[in-house]
């Protein structure tokens, strides 16, 4: 038998994959399957930036005069219908996971002490371990984080209402993504970056990325001295003494490995199981995959660890590759960016994105999005891609196979796209590839 635990995106595919090659399974799980990538983080900003985009898309069209009205928000509607729809979801993940022949136990916790496998007090035998135990939140060390109306991700959900003033700490996607999707709303919002907000983005999605933030107030390189407030929160003082008032405080400043049950395996200092290429722990028989190992904290590098841990519980030699992942951001529009190759002699190109669904309408205020190439001059070859636009997400997860397979500049004049649409990395590569020749006549 072997033993898998965790339900979210690395337990659930590699559970699956070993019970299809025929092997008994076991998918421990102490709370929903599925994770918090459909409970708590990605399904829950989906369904939020639906209904955001919804009201900003109105908002636009009222403002030149199409709309009469932009409709209101009813936040505690909007919680019900996501945790109805959450839950149709985990049920149709369930019957999946069953169906491939996973036992799937709800309720008991899976620890482990090295190699010795235990769920609740009982010890069980098991030829293998696929320890997927997730993450939760970090909390950082400011007085005040216990107060009422203080947040996490985790926690939103028992936000009863929209707030009429929200301060956001942290500078990644998750506090971007929250804070476009409450200002949308109609909360007054406030984002305070100890460093800087989106940093690790290119410079001009990163411009870009900024222009749907507009009306959100931005402090970066700004620390948070401590969160007040009695029966519940009410400000947010800052390092210079400044103090924001807030109504509730949405903490994003980042993820734990959640390995506090899996004892007698080899940790980093955040508590990160070590694994090699092959998901393999320091322990014999044991595996991990997902956030329990540390970043980059994405659902699909998660599920290919999954993967890759299950291959090699079956005896095939898969190495793990985390070349070319795609990466997202959900906002007005989709943020979305791949990289295969060094950037070190390469050529960035860059233009605005044509018009199309879901960004027509914004061309009146002198926007439709942006587009961006890296191409190796010498051979062609596209080497890195970023879009800021509708559908932007779906778009670079088949270009990053593309890139990682080594495409060329050159390769896409035999492309025929799909038109109308926001794509603009296909004319820009064309657009590259002549430039190229002219350059080599």
């Amino acid at each position: 038998m072997i033993v898998v635990i965790g339900g979210g995106p690395a337990g659930r595919i590699g559970a699956m994959r070993l019970a299809q090659a025929g092997k008994e399974v076991r998918l421990i799980e102490q709370r929903k399957i599925g994770g918090q990538c459909l409970h708590e983080r990605c399904m829950t900003i989906c369904a939020l930036n639906d209904v955001a985009r919804l009201v900003e898309y109105a908002r636009t069209q009222k403002e030149l005069g199409i709309l009469d009205s932009v409709p209101s928000v009813s936040y505690p509607a909007i919680r019900k219908r996501i945790c109805e729809v959450q839950e149709k979801l985990s049920s149709v993940l369930d019957a999946e996971t069953r169906r491939a022949g996973v036992e799937v136990i709800y309720g008991a916790e899976g620890r482990l002490e090295g190699s010795r496998v235990f769920i609740g007090d009982e010890e069980v035998e098991a030829d293998a371990v696929l320890a997927a135990t997730g993450s939760r939140p970090a909390v950082p060390e400011i007085p005040g984080t216990d107060l009422p109306g203080v947040y996490t991700y985790r926690t939103l959900p028992a936000m009863p209402d929209l707030p009429r003033r929200m301060v956001v700490i942290g500078g990644g996607v998750v506090a971007a993504e929250f804070a476009h999707v409450y200002h949308a709303f109609g909360a007054e919002v406030e984002v305070v970056a100890r460093h800087g907000l989106l940093r690790n983005l290119d410079p001009k999605v990163r411009a870009a990325a900024l222009r749907d933030l507009a009306g959100i107030g931005i402090r970066e390189q700004t620390a948070v001295t401590s969160i007040e407030g009695g029966a519940r929160v009410r400000s947010v003082v800052l390092g210079d003494g400044e103090e924001l008032e807030a109504d509730a405080v949405l903490l994003a400043t980042g993820l734990v490995p959640r390995s506090e049950s899996l004892q007698g395996l080899e940790k980093g200092p955040d508590g990160r199981i070590i694994v090699d290429a092959r998901m393999r722990t320091s322990a014999p028989g044991v595996y991990a995959a997902g956030d329990v190992i540390g970043p980059p904290y994405l659902t699909p590098a998660a599920r290919r660890e999954g993967v890759v841990a299950a291959e090699n519980i079956l005896g095939h030699d898969t190495v793990m590759d985390y070349t070319g992942i795609p990466w997202a951001i959900s906002l007005r529009y989709d943020y979305a960016f791949t990289a295969a190759g060094a950037d070190e002699g390469t050529v960035t190109l860059s233009a605005p994105a044509p018009a199309g669904p879901g960004s027509f309408w914004d061309v009146a205020g002198g926007w439709a999005g942006v587009a961006q190439i890296r191409v190796n001059p010498g051979t062609g070859q596209l080497v890195g891609a970023a879009a800021g636009v509708p559908g932007a997400s779906a778009l670079l997860s088949y270009l990053s196979y593309l890139v990682k397979r080594g495409i060329t500049v050159d390769d896409f004049d035999d492309i025929v796209e799909v038109h109308p649409s926001t794509d603009g990395i296909y004319p820009l590569a064309r657009y590259a590839a002549g430039m190229l020749r002219k350059k080599n006549e």
